[in-house]
């Protein structure tokens, strides 16, 4: 018996959900002022852009997106563990997560 392939979903439904999440990240990353949901926020534009590398990887079947992929993630997970530090560190000095209450100039 030979394995066939089956497209079950077609590419153009995961970039229309891809396009969501980016722009549902977007609209969180100007709309909101916590530096904890704007940091989410990022994560979620990354995610929206390995799921379009991935569609793209799997409409092509190469390898190459889901490598960038991994490049993303090593690049996230790096962004999460500094941010997260910065965001520690701020919190302890202005006692506030707020972005408009934030003032880095002040003392």
């Amino acid at each position: 018996m030979v394995p066939t392939t089956y497209n079950l979903v077609p590419t153009a439904y995961y970039l229309i959900l891809a396009a969501m999440l980016f722009s549902i990240g977007i609209a969180a990353f100007l709309i909101k002022r916590n530096v904890i949901t704007i940091f989410i926020s990022i994560e979620l534009m990354l995610n929206a852009v390995n799921l379009t590398f991935v569609a793209f990887a799997h409409m092509w079947h190469q390898v190459s997106g889901q490598i960038f992929v991994f490049f993303v993630m090593v690049v996230a997970a790096a962004e999460a563990a500094v941010g997260l530090a910065i965001i520690l560190s701020i919190f302890r000095t202005r006692e506030t997560l707020n972005v408009d209450e934030i003032d880095l100039m002040k003392s």
